[in-house]
């Protein structure tokens, strides 16, 4: 069902009223093509800008940003949900487009709610089965269609910023990945199997917009949850940004060494968010048998990250959010095999070490400016709502000023 709904997306964003003869991007490639697009985009991720010392730079920018959006509100009830994506969409669209947009910004707004909706939409049960029997459900309306139509406004909004990047290219001078993927393209039109053309251009941007939006901001929508829902441990993860890092200046990455409870509590927070529960599709290259079962070559694989993430076998209370899974008796810092929300192996989520470095600066520099308290009468539900990624019930909550 990921795998055709993923598949449907592209062919969305790729539409030309012809059909798409492979899958482009960087999630639903294979072969030489995934490859060629992993190893190129890896790279650029490496070495962008003066590479992690420059990503940092930009996500504490954005920080402060986030920040004082949510002073803006003084202290009255809202809802984080976009600001909070907005943020975090941010830092990756300054790797593609070499821009950020601002808050109030219409259009990525409209981009970001579209997106939103589709990834939600796409874990209902009609769009579910449109992923079954899409020959059936082509034709009859339903969430599929939207989720569909969605992508559609989402291409016009892509487009626009590679039409923007063709017409500015000059190859002395690439400026984000847009530029230097264009750039790839001349480089390998002689390789046309390693698929690097406009539409592949269209849907790895999307990929990676989607892969390096959704997944770290819904964990910090969480995050506000669990903090509202726990205000000790919320006290103690502010205890030691004081103690650490005080409030003279944002935090950095070199101060997560020093901060053994907050890292352990943004795990826990990963754990227990559990937000993409069954990872993304995998296919065996060969044969293979596994606990007694035959896999034939090509067959498509979800695994269940969920199963190991609240394993009783693996954690002393799986059920409860309990930051000590992450930390030894001393208080040091503990690293988890069964930690695995970025799955793993050759396939495994290609942004996680943004994503580490988003969640922690963000998380940190909230809390050191903000103590997050429930709407009373309104605390929000621990129960995820499950659509693409596991996701919180929309929620307000009162940023109070530190």
């Amino acid at each position: 069902h990921i795998q055709h709904f993923l598949t449907e997306r592209n062919i969305a964003v790729l539409r030309h009223g012809n059909s798409v003869d492979i899958v482009a991007g960087v999630v639903m490639s294979n072969g030489y093509l995934w490859k060629k697009h992993r190893k190129f985009t890896l790279s650029y991720l490496r070495h962008f800008g003066e590479g992690q010392r420059s990503l940092e730079n930009y996500i504490k920018v954005e920080c402060d940003f986030l920040c004082e959006a949510f002073k803006e509100e003084q202290g009255k009830p809202f809802n984080p949900h976009f600001t909070l994506t907005n943020a975090v969409g941010n830092v990756i669209s300054t790797v593609l487009f070499g821009h950020r947009f601002e808050y109030s910004d219409g259009n990525y707004r409209k981009f970001l709610e579209l997106d939103n909706e589709a990834i939600l939409l796409a874990g209902s049960p009609f769009a579910q089965l449109y992923n079954a029997f899409p020959s059936l459900f082509k034709y009859l309306p339903g969430p599929h269609q939207t989720v569909l139509a969605n992508y559609r406004e989402i291409e016009l909004f892509l487009k626009a910023e590679v039409q923007k990047h063709q017409e500015q290219w000059n190859p002395e001078q690439p400026r984000d990945f847009i530029d230097e993927y264009i750039a790839e393209i001349e480089k390998l039109k002689e390789d046309p199997e390693a698929g690097f053309n406009i539409e592949s251009l269209l849907v790895s941007t999307l990929d990676l917009l989607e892969a390096g939006t959704e997944t770290s901001a819904t964990t910090l929508r969480w995050a506000l949850v669990y903090m509202m829902h726990y205000p000790d441990i919320q006290r103690k993860v502010q205890a030691e940004i004081d103690n650490v890092i005080g409030q003279s200046r944002l935090p950095a990455l070199l101060d997560r060494l020093n901060m053994p409870y907050t890292e352990a509590v943004i795990y826990e927070i990963q754990r227990m968010g559990n937000i993409v529960p069954l990872g993304f599709p995998k296919m065996a290259s060969k044969e293979t048998t596994l606990e007694g079962y035959l896999i034939p070559k090509g067959t498509a694989i979800v695994t269940n990250l969920a199963s190991v993430l609240f394993d009783k076998n693996e954690w002393e209370t799986p059920e409860m959010f309990n930051p000590q899974h992450f930390l030894d008796s001393e208080g040091r810092f503990r690293k988890r095999d069964a930690f695995l929300p970025f799955s793993a192996g050759k396939r495994a989520c290609l942004g996680e070490q943004l994503a580490r470095m988003e969640l922690f600066l963000f998380f940190a520099a909230l809390l050191q400016r903000f103590t997050f308290v429930a709407v009373p009468g309104e605390e929000p539900s621990l129960e995820g709502v499950q659509g693409f990624t596991n996701s919180p019930a929309e929620f307000r909550t009162l940023a109070v000023t530190r």
